[in-house]
């Protein structure tokens, strides 16, 4: 006998409501929850692969602790004993820095990877974290941490109002949005051009986003940073600004973009000085307008200019914080809102990595770090020894993954938390896999802050946990205790301990609902079944929706939340400044020092003309990173490793279409079939990301038969944006030439037998 039951969707930024049909435990189909108050039935292939994501065989279904050499299953008990004998006399014996944390993507996906990371580090005391952000999105929390004083203050644009909408280096239609929470972007642009908007997209593929656009521009790969800092310019010299309220710098701002006029970045850009004009003029004329970068602006050797620069046309334009614009979400879960005034700001560099002195942006250290913080000795501090990996697979993820993996078996000890025995957590001592997602709760902590409507939606596990299985909640919680040296306490400790100190900074604060009240009191009437869903209450009913423990009668609570199975809408995103702000001026610092600083670095490119060809990645939209191949519904097609390269260059190269071609970079070589396209743009080739499943030692039946190669391979990690330690991983030179020679034999061949 089918049933069916509701789930958010897991696998990518969209958030979207699913129904799934279930016989017995097993999904057998997956389609979009038409009743869903966000996505309304939208559903996009990964979402309708759920079920074979869910069931995929290749899921680890017991823990794997090292033995002899060989990862065997092992019970859970013997899997945490080893966890707190491995990790714990590292951190004693060569302090907390010694033991390091990576957070994959995945983490922002789950309630586990939002509540209890947190948590986990503050207990290990290190400082030695790196995360996917530094190959993503960091430039993004630096320029608005810079800009608004919280890097977690990211306005987005209003895509449901706008009438004038510039997307820079950012692909929706096949990547869903990203810092951009929207299900169904590609019928909310189309929806745009329908009511009479604009649609411009600034990118140096044309991408199926592109395709669809008003205008494309064809940008020379990583100078978005000039040709925004240009249109920045049109408008303060032809009187064309609007500022949003609540800003200060202007006139600083004027001064250090004298010199970023059209025709002086023109060259670099390879975009007409008459073009750059005409945006920024179509954009100012916009009744209302946003401007939105993506991963294709951030992972550039000024990604967090470019960031920075979105926001500089936004508020110049007045479009920030105005319906229709870009404006802040304001989650169910946020904190308490407090009064609006001054704050502590945002502060860069507070502390460095070891080897190479990179600064730390947002608690983080650059992912392209983490291998010579590993491998390398240095007469300052010690180097990591041992590593906890959640839900993060940085040998593929990360630049030069050669380094990587060699430096991961050179560990005293590592823990990974993964479904999967994949390409980093081969290295593992000890590997702990949470249930698949059919099994486990779910609400969007950190997508509802970034999303183009206010809603609120929570799902529990669709099934039960098998027998054997542990929720990815209770193997965080154990894991903390493990490795902060009270392993075998009860899990439901970590929870307790959360709410009692949350409720008791809630308590003290003036401004919060449940000032002046007992947090012992408060504690006894959160609801939940577990110590997840009582910490989920307690954020609703202390955030800017909730019910303030009662104060509120018609305020929200997990409660009213689980009435209402399809979400509860809170309505379009609205005007919030200056409440957002934490500037230590208590306004929009428009020219902060550190980007003042930085852009003589920008002037220096004005006269830089790259020869030979460079490296973009791409998405694909059933595909998310390297979590996917593993899936057959989600590969093939399309979403194929191939190298993108214009006709031209493929006639002046000697290669033809399918053919194998030897890609070479700093980092080193790999080789990948040919795509001939001329929907990119001459000088410019294309690798997509996530691909290279072809190391032993791994359980990945299915990616293994197409492995692709790693287009990471072809860095060695030492580009970054200096403010954010974000890896360049767009525009960077490469060299190409066919993989054979006359004759048959390897071109590596024929030199190795020359000399």
């Amino acid at each position: 006998m089918s049933r069916t039951a509701l789930r958010i969707c897991p696998l990518c930024e969209a958030t979207c409501g699913l129904t799934l049909t279930l016989e017995g435990t097993r999904v057998t189909h997956a389609r979009g929850d038409r009743d869903d108050v966000f996505s309304q039935g939208f559903i996009c292939p990964k979402g309708a692969a759920f079920g074979a994501v869910d069931s995929d065989p290749d899921r680890l279904r017991t823990p794997l602790v090292r033995r002899d050499g060989e990862l065997r299953e092992a019970t859970w008990e013997e899997a945490f004993d080893a966890v707190a004998a491995g990790i714990r006399p590292v951190a004693e014996r060569h302090g907390p820095n010694s033991v390091a944390v990576v957070l994959g993507n995945p983490n922002v996906h789950t309630m586990a990877g939002a509540l209890y990371p947190p948590v986990l580090l503050a207990g290990l005391g290190t400082r030695s974290v790196f995360t996917a952000s530094t190959v993503d999105q960091m430039p993004k929390h630096v320029s608005s941490g810079l800009l608004f004083g919280d890097a977690n203050a990211i306005p987005v644009p209003d895509l449901d109002r706008t009438d004038h909408l510039i997307l820079i280096g950012a692909n929706p239609l096949e990547s869903n949005g990203s810092l951009c929470t929207a299900p169904d972007f590609p019928g909310k642009l189309k929806a745009l051009k329908a009511r009479g908007g604009t649609l411009v997209v600034i990118d140096p593929r044309r991408t199926r986003t592109a395709k669809l656009a008003d205008r494309h521009i064809a940008v020379r790969p990583g100078t978005d940073a000039l040709l925004l800092a240009a249109m920045a310019r049109v408008l303060l010299d032809e009187g064309l600004v609007e500022p949003a309220p609540h800003v200060q710098g202007l006139e600083e701002l004027d001064g250090e973009l004298r010199e970023f006029t059209p025709e002086a970045v023109a060259g670099a850009c390879d975009v007409e000085a008459g073009v750059i004009r005409a945006l920024a003029r179509d954009l100012a004329a916009a009744p209302t307008a946003a401007v939105y970068g993506r991963i294709g602006s951030c992972t550039v050797p000024h990604g967090t200019l470019a960031s920075w620069l979105v926001d500089v046309l936004n508020i110049l334009t007045g479009n920030l914080d105005r319906p229709g614009g870009a404006l802040f979400p304001q989650a169910a879960t946020d904190k308490t809102p407090r009064p609006a005034g001054p704050g502590r700001g945002f502060a860069l560099g507070r502390w460095h990595s070891r080897v190479s002195r990179h600064p730390e942006a947002k608690g983080e250290l650059p992912l392209s770090a983490l291998a010579e913080e590993i491998d390398t000795a240095t007469e300052e501090g010690e180097p990591v020894r041992a590593l906890i990996a959640v839900a993060a697979n940085p040998v593929l993820s990360a630049p030069d993954g050669d380094r990587l993996d060699k430096a991961l078996d050179s560990l005293d000890f590592m823990v990974s938390v993964d479904p999967y025995l994949n390409e980093t957590s081969r290295h593992a001592d000890v590997v702990l896999p949470p249930p698949p997602p059919s099994q486990s709760p779910h609400h969007d902590f950190a997508f509802n802050t970034l999303a183009v409507r206010n809603q609120v939606r929570y799902t529990r596990p669709a099934v039960p946990l098998e027998p054997g299985r542990m929720a990815e909640t209770e193997i965080l919680a154990r894991l903390i205790l493990a490795v902060t040296g009270s392993h075998g306490a009860d899990p439901a400790a970590v929870d307790q301990v959360v709410i009692d100190q949350t409720l008791g900074k809630a308590v003290e604060e003036p401004h919060s609902p449940v000032h002046g009240r007992d947090p012992r009191q408060l504690a006894t009437q959160l609801t939940g079944d577990t110590g997840p869903e009582r910490r989920l209450d307690m954020m609703l009913r202390l955030g800017p929706y909730g019910d303030g423990f009662g104060v509120r009668p018609d305020g929200l609570s997990l409660e009213k939340l689980l009435a209402h199975p399809h979400g509860i809408d809170l309505g379009p995103l609205r005007p919030r400044l200056p409440q957002p702000l934490k500037t230590r001026s208590g306004k929009v610092e428009l020219l902060p020092q550190p980007i003042a600083d930085d852009l003589p670095r920008l002037k220096r490119a004005l006269e830089e003309r790259p020869e030979g060809l460079v490296l973009v990645g791409r998405r694909h939209l059933r595909s998310n990173n390297s979590w996917m191949h593993n899936v057959p519904a989600l590969t093939g097609g399309s979403n194929r490793c191939t190298l993108h390269i214009h006709p031209e260059d493929a006639e002046r190269l000697g290669v033809e279409d399918g053919a194998a071609v030897r890609v070479k970079g700093a980092g080193g070589e790999v080789t990948a079939p040919v795509e001939v396209t001329d929907a990119i743009r001459r000088g410019v080739v294309s690798l997509p990301h996530g691909w290279g499943h072809n190391r032993p030692g791994t359980r990945l039946s299915h990616a293994a038969t197409d492995p692709g190669v790693n287009v990471n391979q072809l860095l060695d990690g030492r580009l970054l944006d200096p403010l954010s330690g974000n890896a360049v991983l767009n525009g960077v030179p490469v060299e190409v030439a066919p993989a054979t020679a006359p004759g048959g034999a390897s071109v590596t061949e024929k030199l190795t037998a020359l000399t």
